[in-house]
């Protein structure tokens, strides 16, 4: 994701906060609210990115739109730290750099998984069982994505792998 390696730092500090404050699930549902309001609003995404738009009006931006979405005073001034600094456009990498940081913290591992049909309960937890061991994790999530274009089979990415066992 692009900005992830600059927002990487931010989005550790923030992580580390909210777990010193048992608040990491609530902030990491706060960042996903905020980096989609950002997403899909064409004139803040333009705004952040900016680089002529002056610190302080990013910043006030940033706190405006965090009061509307009424996140927590955490997660505000993160956003309104993030502006401040010139990377309010990267909030959406922040936030994919928390999540990633919780799963890795949790034992959790997200796959994204494209097959042919939709999968069997029983075959989604063989997928789930056989990935967790082979990759070391206590949890698999798996984001299943039915892609026509594969004959059969499936295609897991996690964790930087990739199995194909897919038939296209």
């Amino acid at each position: 994701m692009p900005g992830e390696s600059a927002a990487r730092p931010y989005a550790r500090a923030l992580w580390e906060l909210a777990k010193e404050r048992g608040r990491v699930d609530a902030v990491g549902r706060e960042l996903t609210v905020v980096a989609e309001a950002v997403e899909r609003t064409p004139e803040l995404r333009d705004l952040f990115a900016r680089p002529w738009v002056a610190a302080s009006v990013k910043q006030a931006v940033a706190q405006d739109v965090t009061a509307r979405l009424e996140v927590s005073p955490l997660t505000r001034d993160f956003f309104a730290l993030l502006a401040r600094q010139g990377r309010g456009d990267q909030i959406g990498a922040a936030a994919a750099v928390y999540h990633e940081l919780v799963d890795q913290d949790l034992g959790r591992l997200r796959a994204r998984v494209r097959t042919a049909v939709p999968l069997t309960d029983q075959e989604r937890e063989r997928l789930r069982d056989r990935l967790g061991r082979a990759l070391g994790a206590r949890q698999v999530i798996l984001q299943e994505t039915v892609d026509r274009s594969l004959l059969g089979g499936f295609v897991a990415e996690a964790g930087g792998y990739l199995v194909d066992a897919s038939l296209d």
